[in-house]
């Protein structure tokens, strides 16, 4: 691992602290909403006795309702897959419309990209329409069989397989499906470039894939200093607020209002015993032995998609070897955003929405015969 890249690591852990149907009431789905991030991490000492005093909550950081950024939401029954998945999505205004796919990252949510989804809506005056699915074991979507985390099998090729299962269960035939772009952040990042061989075999028109912030030969590299990072997580919040709070104050995630739509995705109330009043949605420990499994093999994978390619990196351009010869051979486009962390799609919505609509742009409204960008 490089220095740069191991020093980066290293001082992100020591900085933390110790036809779908239309939304429901909120009030009752926001407090539903409390459901997915980065796993239960007892680095401090676990109390049985729920804890005496608890921090009021700070009206500052109070949730966003994801009703002003997604038009619909709805649990969409995947019977191949076993799940009851939740999507958030905005259709396209024209008949002719594109379909942006997003995938989160592990531990997050598909509210993670709300504040993109918006961003699109408007750069793309509605010729592009958003769907964002919470993965397996994440946010709101659950298994049919009413199985636990703990039974979850989150291996790359489990959830490849449950995205092609979804698109073939929201645009069931594929000849008149619009066209889509699909993106993925971190974890997604794989997702995507594995699925887009699979959605195109079913006869699906996928446009680009893009890739935010996830290159393997670093992504490896730092793995082992995920446990490192999780004990320095907190166990748990005081409330939805908390929650919201501590991820803006520790820079996790920095525009406040994307963390006040999103995080709440990403927790669930805490059992009876537990000190805290709301806990991680998705244990990541548990996901330990997939980690390589989730990122061996993306750089070539990724160069040898059959599909227009982007790669948008945070801050800093870090490429692997086969990257590296992958761009001098112009097989994708390279787009570095700075003044962003690693939730660079939540740090800034908006720059990164024109990125992509452009790259969209760019790709799909090619005159038929010219190859796109990355196509050989």
């Amino acid at each position: 691992m490089s220095d740069i890249y191991r020093s980066a690591i290293q001082a992100r852990i020591s900085r933390l602290p110790p036809s779908i149907p239309h939304y429901p009431d909120q009030s009752d789905d926001e407090q539903a909403e409390a459901a997915d991030s980065l796993g239960s991490l007892p680095s401090q000492s676990r109390s049985s006795a729920v804890r005496a005093t608890r921090r009021a909550p700070n009206p500052s950081f109070s949730p966003l309702s994801a009703s002003a950024f997604f038009d619909q939401a709805s649990q969409v029954e995947v019977p191949a897959s076993g799940l009851d998945v939740r999507v958030w999505y905005t259709p396209p205004r024209f008949a002719d419309g594109s379909v942006i796919v997003c995938i989160h990252g592990a531990g997050y949510s598909g509210l993670s990209f709300a504040c993109f989804a918006r961003e699109v809506t408007e750069r793309s005056k509605g010729e592009c329409g958003v769907l964002s699915m919470d993965l397996r074991g994440h946010g709101r979507t659950t298994r049919l069989d009413g199985r636990g985390p703990e039974a979850e099998d989150l291996s790359i090729e489990t959830l490849v397989s449950d995205l092609v299962n979804l698109i073939k269960v929201v645009f069931p035939d594929a000849r008149a499906a619009p066209a889509l772009l699909l993106i993925g952040h971190s974890l997604g990042g794989p997702i995507c470039v594995d699925a887009c061989p699979f959605l195109q075999a079913a006869n699906y028109k996928v446009t680009g894939v893009a890739a935010l912030d996830i290159v393997e030969e670093f992504t490896l590299e730092a793995l082992p200093l995920m446990h490192s990072l999780l004990n320095a997580r907190r166990e748990g919040f005081d409330s939805q607020e908390d929650a919201i709070e501590w991820h803006v104050r520790t820079n996790v995630i920095r525009n406040p209002d994307s963390a006040r739509v999103s995080i709440p995705g990403t927790i669930v109330p805490g059992p009876a015993d537990s000190p805290w009043a709301y806990i991680w949605r998705t244990p990541l420990r548990l996901t330990a032995p997939y980690w390589t499994n989730w990122f061996t093999g993306l750089s070539s994978k990724f160069l040898s998609a059959r599909a227009a390619r982007l790669l948008v990196l945070a801050g800093t351009e870090r490429l692997d070897r086969a990257l590296m010869i992958g761009q001098m051979q112009g097989k994708f486009q390279l787009e570095v955003m700075q003044g962003v962390g690693h939730m660079l799609h939540e740090d800034d919505p908006t720059h990164l929405a024109e990125v992509i609509v452009e790259f969209w742009r760019r790709n799909e409204r090619v005159v038929q015969g010219i190859k796109k960008v990355g196509e050989q």
